[in-house]
């Protein structure tokens, strides 16, 4: 079953304790211009969000099994602020053990960024260096304790896959979703490809997969393709009939039950970030 609850991810309580066999997610990036302008009064009261999510993903992740965030830190008007530094020792504060860190590199055709590396071609000096960023942190933290197999064969992993495709390696080269791809209108998705990686090594056949920030769904899709249920958080009441599209066809060998819950508290939240944007659109336009 796919299950996706419109409403705040600081509080999961449709979801029962150690229920949940793998969080994959990607949190909005702090204050992004792209993405989230001016969502966040401050930069502390965004870590309180990754504070006051992490809290629920321990209680509702079963023992010896992991969460995954894939994120980077993020320069607003020349500040650089070290968001994978900062969840780390959040997430460890709470209880988890972190695990491992992967490069996901992008090819450098293909990054929604301005060139910053230019600064040095028009002053080519010390300390007028800016590198463009090609590359995002996936970080895996591990809740202790022993974890418990199910259905082992049928989630056996393809080793010559995974052998060709370098899966092996702590740096995953994948291209990005493209500006063109429908869904990234919407928000930045990760690219199902990563996600493919992250269910199939860190999950079994039947667990159910948890996003805390859903978006368009891609944990989701992914999630269902590779015959595990899901659980999905989202604030933005307008990506309901996006994630239906995108998770509510079943195939002939797929008849996961998709349900929406809307919570009242979903509104309230999509009117504050509706507004956020609109008035960072209003002064660029000035």
């Amino acid at each position: 079953m796919i299950k996706v609850i419109f409403g705040d991810s600081r509080n999961m309580s449709e979801v029962e304790d150690k229920s949940i066999g793998l969080v994959l997610t990607s949190p909005p990036y702090y204050n992004a211009p792209f993405d989230f302008p001016d969502l966040f009064p401050s930069y502390e009261e965004y870590l309180n969000l990754l504070r006051d999510v992490g809290k629920e993903l321990y209680r509702v992740l079963d023992d010896g099994r992991v969460a995954v965030f894939v994120t980077s830190d993020v320069r607003i008007e020349g500040v650089l602020y070290p968001i994978v530094a900062d969840l780390i020792r959040i997430m460890t504060d709470l209880g988890f053990k972190y695990q491992e860190r992967i490069i996901w590199k992008k090819p450098e055709g293909y990054i929604r960024i301005s060139r910053r590396s230019g600064v040095l071609i028009q002053h080519p000096y010390p300390l007028y260096y800016y590198p463009d960023n090609v590359y995002e942190d996936i970080v895996v933290f591990k809740k202790p304790g022993k974890f418990h197999t199910t259905n082992q064969e049928k989630s056996k992993i393809d080793v010559n896959k995974f052998q060709k495709e370098k899966w092996y390696l702590n740096v995953w080269e994948i291209t990005n979703v493209l500006p063109n791809n429908k869904y990234s209108k919407f928000t930045a998705p990760f690219p199902e490809e990563l996600a493919n990686r992250i269910v199939t090594l860190y999950s079994y056949v039947g667990d159910t997969v948890l996003d805390p920030f859903a978006g368009t769904g891609t944990t989701l899709y992914v999630a269902r393709i590779l015959s595990r249920n899901a659980v999905g958080y989202e604030i933005d009441l307008e990506l309901k009939e996006v994630i239906r599209e995108r998770v509510g066809h079943p195939t002939l060998f797929d008849n996961h039950e998709v349900v929406f819950v809307e919570r009242s508290d979903a509104k309230r939240l999509r009117t504050k970030l509706r507004e956020k944007i609109n008035e960072k659109l209003e002064k660029k336009s000035q």
